[in-house]
């Protein structure tokens, strides 16, 4: 079954979240940037960075980018030295955690219903720690959704936040897109979400199908492989918005 068909989030859950991932987004999807912007309280900083401990060690090694991210969320939320120290030890202890404690995040999920803003940002915050080396791989992307659960968010969550990182970051570095076999490929070919309505992918679509129209490549002094490159990314467009136009579900 697609993601298009997700169940859709609470309402009030669902207005904060969309604002939050309008905010990452004109942060160049920089979480620390975001968490300079939208602070995140107090009492979020100890299970915040044991999560990420927890995270980084997924794959059994905690790796220089995982390191560099803790550091800048602690620079973000302008930690002194007591607090850099305090962080730095609930880091250690997700690190050395096979599984996560239930009172970590008990907070989060008491107060979710009602004030679900901390738990969205510690969310966002967590996405990023995981994708830090690039698209995560199963390992990583687990241990995410597991603490985004902790919190008492639906994993649904997690998937919005991924699928935001795939269409606006991930693509940039991808290599020659294959042709799309599912609606997550599609968007991220598009660089379009799911949250999206038909009215705004098309508008991207037509933008990209554009800028590989022959007529315009024509007037462009091209390389043979740069313009074999130009027109497999406008089929690899036009297979896209075939299978989104197909698959389309509002949420």
């Amino acid at each position: 079954m697609s993601k298009a068909s997700t169940p859709p989030l609470p309402a009030r859950l669902e207005s904060v979240f969309s604002d939050l991932l309008k905010e990452l987004s004109s942060c160049g999807h920089q979480a620390s940037t975001l968490m300079e912007r939208a602070r995140l309280p107090r009492w979020c900083r100890k299970p915040l960075f044991f999560f990420l401990g927890y995270i980084a060690k997924a794959d059994g090694r905690v790796m220089e980018a995982d390191i560099r991210y803790a550091e800048a969320l602690m620079k973000a939320l302008g930690l002194s030295n007591r607090q850099r120290k305090k962080a730095i030890d609930q880091f250690q202890r997700g690190k050395a955690a096979s599984q996560l404690p239930l009172r970590q995040g008990l907070l989060f999920r008491l107060l979710a219903a009602i004030w679900p803003g901390p738990a969205l940002k510690t969310a966002i915050c967590l996405c990023h720690g995981a994708q830090v080396l690039g698209q995560p791989g199963k390992a990583r992307r687990y241990r995410c959704e597991d603490a985004i659960d902790h919190i008492g968010l639906p994993v649904a969550v997690s998937d919005d936040i991924f699928e935001s990182y795939a269409s606006k970051v991930w693509i940039r570095n991808a290599g020659p897109a294959a042709k799309p076999d599912t609606y997550e490929q599609a968007c991220q070919i598009l660089g379009v979400t799911r949250r999206e309505d038909l009215e705004s992918i098309k508008r991207t679509y037509r933008k990209k199908v554009s800028e590989c129209h022959p007529d315009k490549l024509a007037q462009q002094k091209l390389t043979p492989s740069e313009l074999a490159m130009a027109k497999d990314r406008l089929l690899r467009y036009q297979q896209a918005w075939e299978l989104i136009k197909q698959r389309h579900r509002p949420l």
